[in-house]
């Protein structure tokens, strides 16, 4: 297998753990007894640990080597994951979310994400790079959509093996760990080409690339923190409690949301060459968020999945398009610390919104972070079109 096909493999069983990941956390705490603040506690505590992680491949994944990193991460994930499927009180399942790095985002965007999306650019011409993010993205929301379809196990297990609710869950949330160790594998079969060079970790940014993602990455840290507020475990949380849905129903919503996904960052990649990446990442991001608003209106749970599987075809056509910018903008060997940083302002805000989104769904109402996070979305969507409309990556500038 080439380096680039083991990629896409192993994105794709993240992916397809993480989306299972996803759907059942917010359920399983809350069959643990764990109200809505709490549930966003440990949430923000395994996106802590990916921002950790995140920082370390930033800073030194150029030095350890790419590939044992990635196999690190992995193997880390995996041991966290069994941890969180088996603990009961709130101090282990927290320490389990932060070593583990569970993502309740249900997007994978932690470390392995940073080194992959530093080593894919060299595999493909300048002009197919917006592509090869795109299909990268696609492994990874395909995985996701296929996650969420299979959160319905517990269900099943239910039905085939007679076991209660909350141990039909705990086997749900060990299957993703074992992806993460068949990932782990599959990462030991990177060729050597793929780590980076010492000497490249102590090359220092341009002033120019300094200047840009010292903008950029503000204005990621604000789109992620509106983002924390619609992680998928508190959305499926959302839909849990506001339509009475099971898990079962929820994985097949957000099944359709990852094929949504995938298949919008083809359509990204397309646009992209007719219109520019900054525009279709701003164009197709503001109606996204306009959708999320009314999906807190809805009546009644097909109104309210019909629009929020409107919405999540636009919401992830800015994701291979802003990497590829970003991986563009800069020179080649600033990409694993242009990636790395980006990546890291936008773990750290995730980390911290749950938090807040639990405590409002707690004492205000259901709907609250849909408001908050669509609102704060809209504005990052303003201020990175005035900012960056000027600034064209060299295909475009060609």
């Amino acid at each position: 297998m080439s380096d680039r096909r083991i990629l896409l493999a192993a994105t794709f069983l993240r992916a397809l753990a993480t989306g299972m990941v996803a759907v059942l956390l917010g359920i399983y705490l809350a069959r643990l007894g764990f109200d809505a603040a709490r549930i966003g506690v440990v949430i923000g505590a395994g996106l802590f640990g990916g921002a950790v992680a995140t920082l370390l491949a930033t800073l030194r994944s150029d030095r350890i080597g790419r590939r044992r990193l990635l196999v690190g991460v992995a193997l880390l994930s995996a041991g966290g994951g069994l941890l969180l499927a088996l603990g009961s009180h709130f101090a282990v399942v927290l320490a389990a979310a932060f070593l583990g790095m569970v993502n309740g985002m249900g997007r994978d965007r932690g470390a392995s994400l940073v080194v992959e999306q530093a080593i894919l650019p060299a595999t493909t011409a300048p002009a197919a790079r917006t592509r090869a993010f795109a299909w990268y993205n696609v492994c990874q929301d395909a995985g996701r959509a296929l996650g969420g379809l299979c959160a319905g196990l517990p269900v099943l297990v239910r039905r085939v093996g007679g076991v209660d609710d909350l141990a039909s869950l705990r086997i749900g949330l060990a299957a993703p760990a074992m992806l993460f160790a068949i990932a782990a594998i599959l990462y030991l079969r990177l060729s050597p080409a793929v780590d980076g060079a010492p000497e490249r970790a102590a090359v220092p940014l341009s002033p120019e690339s300094r200047r840009v993602l010292r903008r950029i990455s503000l204005l990621f840290s604000l789109d992620s923190l509106a983002g924390g507020f619609l992680t998928t475990a508190l959305l499926a949380f959302f839909f849990h409690e506001r339509f009475g849905v099971g898990e079962d129903v929820v994985g097949a919503l957000f099944f359709g949301a990852g094929v949504a996904n995938a298949l919008s960052h083809l359509g990204a990649a397309w646009l992209a060459k007719r219109i520019g990446l900054v525009n279709t990442m701003v164009f197709t991001h503001i109606p996204s968020s306009l959708f999320l608003v009314t999906v807190a209106f809805a009546p009644t749970f097909p109104v309210a999945a019909a629009l929020f599987l409107v919405r999540e075809g636009l919401v992830e056509m800015d994701v291979p398009t802003r990497q590829s910018y970003v991986m563009g903008v800069v020179r080649p060997e600033e990409r694993t610390i242009a990636s790395g940083v980006t990546h890291l302002v936008r773990m750290a805000a995730w980390s911290v919104a749950p938090s807040f989104a639990g405590l409002f769904m707690q004492g205000v109402s259901l709907a609250t972070p849909l408001f908050v996070g669509a609102g704060m979305k809209i504005v990052y969507d303003v201020l990175l079109y005035r900012a960056f409309r000027g600034l064209r990556p060299p295909e475009e500038r060609a």
